[in-house]
Order: structure tokens, then C-alpha cells, then sequence
């Protein structure tokens, strides 16, 4: 890196950790590691300026509560989550509590290292407005049904639950949640999710 700003890696699983620190050393990051969000809050008053980013599932102080600890504190450093595949709700709420991005497992590892880069880079609201101008053209593509449909996606409805409240069926559902992808352009239900949360101002 051409600066002394640090990724720091919060995760309680060793060897996920290890594979983070492998991958962004790689890269030529800086990156200091922590077993659990105490013991890096701990070391907060000694350590390099930079990014974090940091497991939601965690014991004791989760990846939620490290995100609220670091706001309370007034420590404005981006924060990337890195979330399960279920945890659609709780990168809903990640996001809204500060976090400026979250990264799905299993991770690409391109898409982590572009996220860091861009975090460290205090680029994160110049791309976030390039990314919202994007994904405004392709919600503007949709159509009604389509939208109702991705607005219940990104709320955690089912299926089912989407096809009951457009009194419809459950395969219509699922043609309209793939044209919503496809249009979308979105790899998964998480990347849309993310995607919806980016194009709120």
C-alpha cells in the first residue's frame, strides 16, 4: 500500500481469519488480525488508521454490536461485513448501522479486495453515488409487478408469501424474481439486497 492505513480482520473463526490475512497480504494490504471484537475494541486506542472488516456471527460482541460500539465511540473507519448466506436480514441491518458494505461467504475475492481498496481508498461515497446512478437506470427497467416483486424479495418474503399478496401463484413469482435478476444484473438475492440498500440516498 502507498499509505499506513491497516485492514483490520475481525473473526473468531482461526482459520477464516488466516485465509483473509493470507489473501490481503497478497495484495500488499497491511492488515493486523483479532480472535473476537473485545480484543480489538481493546487495541482501538493503539492501532493504525483504516478499514475494518469483520464477521457478523461472533461470540459475545457481534459483528452488530462492534458496528454500534465504533459509532457510540465516534470512530468513523469503513466497515465491511462479511455475512452468511442466510443473514440477508442482518446485512439489511449492517448496512443501516453504518457498515459500507457487506461481502457474502463464501467470498469472491476479487469483489473483497475491490471493497477494501475502495474503503481505504475514501472513495466509498464517490462510488457509492456512481453505483446508485446505475442501479436507478435498471430499477427504472423493471416493470410494476417486477418491482412489488423485488421490494418483497429485499424485505425477506417468500415465494409463497409474494405470490398470496399479488393473489397470483407461486411459478409467476419465480419467472418475475428471475427477470428481476436478470435486469438487475444481481448474482444472488444477497447481491440484489445490496444493491437495493445502495440506492437509497
Amino acid at each position: 500500500m502507498p499509505n499506513d492505513l491497516v485492514v483490520h480482520v475481525i473473526d473468531d473463526d482461526d482459520a477464516a481469519r488466516d485465509a483473509l490475512q493470507f489473501l490481503l497480504s497478497a495484495a500488499d494490504f497491511s492488515v493486523r488480525t483479532y480472535g473476537s471484537a473485545k480484543v480489538f475494541l481493546d487495541a482501538i486506542p493503539a492501532a493504525e488508521a483504516g478499514c475494518v472488516i469483520t464477521d457478523v456471527r461472533m461470540p459475545e460482541i457481534t459483528g452488530l454490536e462492534l458496528l454500534r460500539r465504533l459509532r457510540t465511540q465516534g470512530i468513523g473507519w469503513p466497515v465491511i461485513v462479511i455475512t452468511g448466506q442466510a443473514d440477508v436480514p442482518v446485512a439489511i441491518e449492517a448496512i443501516k448501522s453504518g457498515a459500507v458494505d457487506f461481502i457474502e461467504k463464501p467470498y469472491d475475492a476479487e469483489a473483497l479486495l475491490d471493497a477494501v481498496s475502495i474503503a481505504l481508498g475514501g472513495q466509498a461515497d464517490d462510488a457509492r453515488d456512481a453505483q446508485r446512478d446505475e442501479i436507478q437506470q435498471k430499477l427504472a427497467a423493471l416493470s410494476p409487478d417486477e418491482r412489488q416483486v423485488l421490494e418483497a424479495l429485499v424485505d425477506g418474503r417468500s415465494n409463497n408469501s409474494i405470490a398470496n399478496d399479488l393473489d397470483s401463484n407461486v411459478r409467476t413469482v419465480e419467472v418475475y424474481r428471475a427477470n428481476v435478476l436478470t435486469k438487475m444484473q444481481a448474482t444472488s438475492l444477497s447481491h440484489l439486497v445490496r444493491m437495493m440498500l445502495l440506492a437509497v440516498p
